[in-house]
């Protein structure tokens, strides 16, 4: 009986895992989609890169987010998560004050060159499809209930059940 107890243990020591088990996945797409690369051209905000560039900030806040983050203070957690580092192939990450500090030094150029750099991407892997791929399109749209917690903003509305937030739409094409 305590050899089958250590054989479970010395499984469950090895096997590990993440609750955004496609955080991998999505960093391999940044990654061979040259989306890491393009921001890094395209945005210019770091005087010197040590030990991040620009493309490693920018992910680390999108992958925060894809992770199940709502705030930068989120990262933290993500910071001490081993099989989250393994799935980004990463030693560390950077912290919250630091992904605060670069999210202060944006202007409205430095926005327009990181959208800049996300289009340049998106129309070089448009770029790859075959023609099958254009021949047929569906499109499908829907909405969602983005909740805030003000009350007080533009635009913003109460729901049904009584949560304030926004209303974007989300159109998506799927061939």
């Amino acid at each position: 009986m305590l050899a089958a107890r250590n054989i479970r243990y010395e499984l469950a020591d090895r096997a590990r895992g993440v609750a955004c088990g496609g955080i991998g996945a999505m960093h391999l797409v940044a990654l061979r989609t040259g989306l890491a690369d393009a921001i890094d051209r395209n945005l210019v905000l770091l005087k010197r890169h040590l030990p991040y560039h620009e493309s490693d900030h920018v992910l680390n806040i999108a992958y925060n987010i894809l992770a199940g983050g709502t705030c930068l203070e989120d990262i933290e957690r993500l910071r001490t998560d081993e099989a989250y580092l393994d799935g980004l192939g990463a030693q560390r990450i950077p912290d919250p004050t630091t992904a605060g500090d670069f999210c202060r030094r944006f202007g409205q150029a430095d926005v327009q060159s990181l959208m800049d750099a996300v289009n340049e991407v998106r129309l070089g892997v448009w770029r790859e499809q075959p023609p099958a791929f254009f021949g047929q399109a569906v499109i499908d749209a829907d909405g969602t209930l983005a909740t805030t917690f003000g009350a007080c903003k533009e635009g913003m509305g109460l729901s049904y059940k009584g949560q304030w937030g926004y209303h974007p739409l989300v159109v998506s094409r799927w061939s």
